[in-house]
């Protein structure tokens, strides 16, 4: 297991109430031994005027996903994590429903990890992939 302490539904869901995530309408919906996943709705929160999936919609959920991961593998009392960089690769275009996002660890190292970030729409389609690098910072 990478997580130093696993994450119940209820504590990752009640993290994000009153932000952006919370607006957005993101959903964390499991936990494993080595991932985190969240469902986003494809509706008036997050599309562009085209009627398709924004693609920063994407990168809001992809961002929030490497980061709650990355910070669940840390020592709370010692450290921290903020992202440093982050892209997306969107490969399909998503009109409605709802897309599932899957943030599993590629790096734990001391100073950064890297995450990948695989979104899918409700066929299961890959429809955007994003790899976010964190900084692992010590608390003071």
């Amino acid at each position: 297991m990478v997580f130093k302490r696993k994450p119940s539904l209820d504590q990752l869901n009640k993290q994000i109430e009153n932000t952006m995530v919370e607006y957005l309408g993101i959903l964390f919906t499991d936990v494993t031994e080595d991932t985190i996943s969240a469902k986003m709705p494809v509706d008036h929160r997050t599309k562009q005027p085209m009627g398709l999936l924004h693609g920063g919609a994407n990168v809001v959920l992809a961002e929030t996903l490497g980061s709650i991961s990355s910070s669940f593998t840390l020592d709370s009392e010692k450290q921290f994590c903020v992202g440093l960089e982050i892209n997306a690769n969107h490969l399909k275009s998503v009109k409605d429903g709802f897309v599932t996002g899957t943030a599993s660890p590629i790096h734990l190292g001391k100073s950064t990890q890297v995450w990948e970030i695989k979104i899918r729409n409700e066929e299961n389609q890959l429809c955007c992939i994003s790899r976010i690098t964190m900084a692992i910072l010590d608390r003071k």
